[in-house]
């Protein structure tokens, strides 16, 4: 179920007094998706600059990146996050060099 389903369900029943258990059970679900991007997103702003700086103007493939910066952001966050995050959350930031017959890379606008 998507989370502006369950956002609309839980508004409908908020004020219904029959289903206060069922409202109380979704509004905790909701909550824990919450913290849980909240957490995502203070992981992603930790690594930012990090990754950042090991990309300049020589585009590097994701794998080169991380192995720049691996010792320099927060633990856990890995290849995949890195590649995720270029992608889209700090795209405007990098430009995207599409290789045909290999990896992508990655280069500072």
């Amino acid at each position: 179920m998507k989370k502006t389903t369950m956002t609309a369900i839980a508004n409908y029943i908020k004020n219904v007094p029959e289903l206060s258990t069922e409202y109380a059970e979704l509004a905790a679900e909701l909550a824990k998706g919450e913290e849980k991007a909240a957490a995502n997103r203070e992981l992603y702003s930790a690594a930012h600059d990090a990754v950042i700086a090991a990309i300049d103007s020589e585009p590097k493939t994701v794998t080169e990146i991380y192995e720049a910066c691996k010792d320099n952001v927060p633990e856990g966050f890995t290849k995949n996050k890195i590649q995720y995050a270029l992608l889209h959350y700090w795209n405007d930031e990098i430009e995207k060099v599409v290789n045909a017959k290999g990896a992508n890379q990655y280069k500072r606008a």
